[in-house]
């Protein structure tokens, strides 16, 4: 039985949509954004120096959650990233006395990465401190 011009394009047509659309999917997969965005900043682990038990330090976790220490008191929160911006959300610490100790980081609301370096800001939106991305290794 021969196929008629009508049953020959039916009978191709799920193959050529198949092959027709996987080359523009693979294109969209590979640009990350649907919008073309760029990409946030990745701040997630360590950042300052944790073996020093007196030095701020934050970790960032991938989940959202965010901990570390002023040098003195614990502290934890929520984080999240537009860009290079990161926003402190829910931060919470302990109320240890901590004398000669700057607990700075405490009054910590937002950073902006830019490197291996995490400048924090307060809410007032005044620079308080650096916290360094540790090498690798070290």
């Amino acid at each position: 039985m021969a196929l008629t011009p009508r049953h020959a394009a039916t009978a191709l047509l799920p193959a050529l949509l198949l092959f027709g659309f996987l080359p523009l999917a693979a294109c969209g997969a590979a640009s990350g954004n649907d919008d073309g965005a760029a990409r946030d900043a990745d701040v997630t682990g360590v950042w300052g120096d944790t073996a020093n038990t007196e030095a701020p330090s934050l970790e960032f976790d991938p989940d959202g959650r965010v901990s570390g220490t002023d040098g003195c008191n614990r502290l934890m929160g929520h984080w999240s990233i537009e860009g290079t911006r990161v926003t402190l959300q829910d931060m919470a610490s302990t109320k240890m006395f901590c004398q000669g100790i700057d607990t700075w980081l405490a009054a910590g609301a937002a950073a902006d990465l830019d490197g291996d370096t995490l400048r924090v800001y307060n809410r007032d939106g005044t620079e308080i401190g650096v916290l360094q991305r540790p090498r690798a290794g070290s």
